[in-house]
């Protein structure tokens, strides 16, 4: 399998990515860039956890939707959301209705809020110090050593749908980890 394809455009990029422009726009200026703040970093994790068994596609499609139901993501406004507010959101098909993810959501929210967490410094002391990944070689991996690591710090703290392998995709596009193929685009 080719880690890269040319696209209509003419320019190389990674081969998981389908030709929809909501996707291509997302990879080429979004996927891998750094991203920090609180409030960044709550959504990562959200749409992360909503994610889980499904494609990032799905959840891109949705994400405008997501975050007008999740008051952009705001900490404080979502660990204020009720039971009212979760039977509301179960109805809401902008987004996925999954009982369980929504509740981590606010779940997660009231953590962040009750420990008065720092996300930018707590997630980002799991990045590489260096790029692991060489060109030679590469391949997309589902988890690494500094994902379980995340994941379980996490769950320590109390952090539900952080999976490693969940907590391997935001690394992936919040630029702690560089996964961008060797032959992509982005890369050179």
């Amino acid at each position: 399998m080719s880690l890269t394809r040319k696209f209509d455009d003419g320019l190389e990029r990674c081969s998981w990515l389908n030709s929809d422009p909501i996707y291509i726009s997302y990879h080429d200026n979004e996927w891998g860039q750094r991203l920090t703040g609180d409030r960044e970093l709550f959504e990562a994790i959200a749409l992360e956890g909503f994610q889980a068994g499904l494609s990032w596609f799905t959840i891109l499609r949705r994400r405008e939707g997501f975050r007008a139901a999740f008051e952009q993501f705001e900490i404080a406004k979502v660990a204020s959301f009720d039971a009212a507010k979760v039977d509301q959101l179960m109805l809401d098909d902008r987004i996925i209705r999954n009982r369980a993810k929504i509740l981590s959501t606010i779940h997660n929210a009231r953590l962040i809020q009750d420990q008065n967490l720092n996300l930018t410094e707590l997630m980002w002391s799991f990045a590489p110090k260096a790029p692991k990944q060489p060109d030679e070689g590469f391949k997309w991996q589902a988890e690494s050593e500094e994902s379980k690591a995340m994941s379980a710090a996490l769950r320590k703290l109390g952090f539900k749908f952080v999976g490693p392998t969940t907590m391997h995709a935001l690394m992936q596009s919040t630029g702690m980890i560089q996964d961008h193929a060797p032959n992509c685009h982005w890369r050179r």
